[in-house]
């Protein structure tokens, strides 16, 4: 997967990014950005199968990612094992950016 970046301004969800589950090493490096603002933001994985016709993201089960939850400053972290899809939950007053690259095949 190429690089990836999702913005959301004020409190939001970004839309799903969905992964792919069936490289090997599954690494994703992910990085957020206060980029203004004081927002408290959470990235969010999901194993529910994003690329169903029928997924909503308003009724899959979300998971906070064990490093990147409830943050208020610039961080980093990573996912080494497979998961579905990812999200940026941001809640107050801000802007914050998501970037993601996963390891493999670029596309």
């Amino acid at each position: 997967m190429r690089g990836i970046t999702v913005t959301v301004t004020n409190t939001g969800t970004s839309n799903v990014v969905p992964l792919d589950q069936y490289i090997s090493p599954f690494n994703i490096g992910l990085g957020c950005v206060v980029v203004s603002g004081s927002p408290t933001f959470t990235v969010q994985h999901t194993f529910d199968n994003v690329l169903d016709p029928e997924f909503s993201a308003s009724t899959a089960t979300w998971f906070n990612h064990s490093d990147i939850a409830s943050q208020t400053s610039n961080i980093d972290g990573n996912y080494a094992f497979p998961v579905s899809g990812i999200r940026l939950n941001v809640t107050g007053t801000g802007v914050v950016q998501m970037k993601a690259i996963q390891a493999g095949i670029a596309s």
